[in-house]
């Protein structure tokens, strides 16, 4: 096999979308899981797996990628990664997976400092806690693929930039540099104008799969993206909407060059 699908989706913890209140929106891991079957992937990377402690805390074996597993686990390899455990936790969506039909190896992951930015939350005084980045390989077409997975720091939010604090992408784009061999990165990289970012990964020898329809419902942005480098190719693409997440699904199709 050397063409292969993957598919990038900020899950938001399987919390559906409702416009007129998508913060009470119910929790619906069946709407995930139809997702991927719709969609189909060979490689599948998610963003905010599972519901944050406020507190912090983490359960031994997060239940959302338990069951995600339990469902797909037959048809996929894979593996999870959570965020150090921080008091700072707000109740939002945490934990990055990769799933794939070939089986995954050399799982590395790496912290991504927040810079400390005071900001308001409901009357608290906050500052963010670190982001993550994982890495794994596996082996398509007789040939070793790196597969990376994303979700920066919202700095849009926070009424800050990533060009004021570029510390967590430049992390980034140095592990992109040093990989060898047919490499992919998606994930949810929380950049309102997200040029800079094509521009950065581009410097890197990384193209996106797409920059010109929105990922996220609640904002006009594109946060959501696919990078691959020059020993792939995209054959095909498309943002699928869906009621499943805050989130669009965004797939594509790749041949090995």
């Amino acid at each position: 096999m050397s063409h292969f699908r993957v598919m990038q989706f900020n899950m938001q913890f399987g919390q559906s979308w409702d416009e007129a209140a998508p913060d009470a929106a119910p929790i619906n891991l069946g709407g995930t899981i139809a997702e991927v079957r719709k969609h189909n992937p060979d490689i599948l990377l998610l963003q905010e797996v599972e519901h944050a402690a406020s507190d912090g805390t983490q359960p031994p074996m997060p239940p959302n990628y338990t069951r995600l597993r339990e469902e797909l686990g037959g048809e996929y390899d894979s593996h999870v990664a959570m965020p150090k455990p921080d008091s700072r936790e707000l109740p939002f969506g945490v934990g990055l997976a990769i799933f794939s039909r070939t089986a995954l190896s050399d799982l590395k992951r790496t912290d991504l400092p927040s810079p400390l930015i005071h900001f308001d939350f409901f009357g608290q005084d906050k500052t963010p806690t670190d982001r993550l980045l994982i890495g794994t390989s596996t082996v398509i077409g007789g040939r070793k693929l790196q597969i990376f997975n994303t979700h920066l720091l919202a700095f849009f939010m926070l009424k800050s930039s990533s060009r004021e604090h570029p510390q967590q992408r430049a992390i980034i784009v140095d592990m992109l540099k040093r990989s060898e061999g047919p490499t992919i990165i998606g994930g949810d990289f929380n950049i309102s104008h997200h040029e800079s970012l094509v521009n950065q990964m581009a410097g890197a020898g990384y193209s996106t799969v797409q920059q010109s329809q929105i990922t996220w419902r609640r904002m006009p942005f594109v946060l959501d993206h696919l990078f691959y480098n020059s020993q792939l190719r995209c054959v095909g693409h498309a943002v699928a909407p869906t009621m499943a997440s805050d989130h669009h699904v965004l797939v594509a199709d790749f041949e090995l060059e």
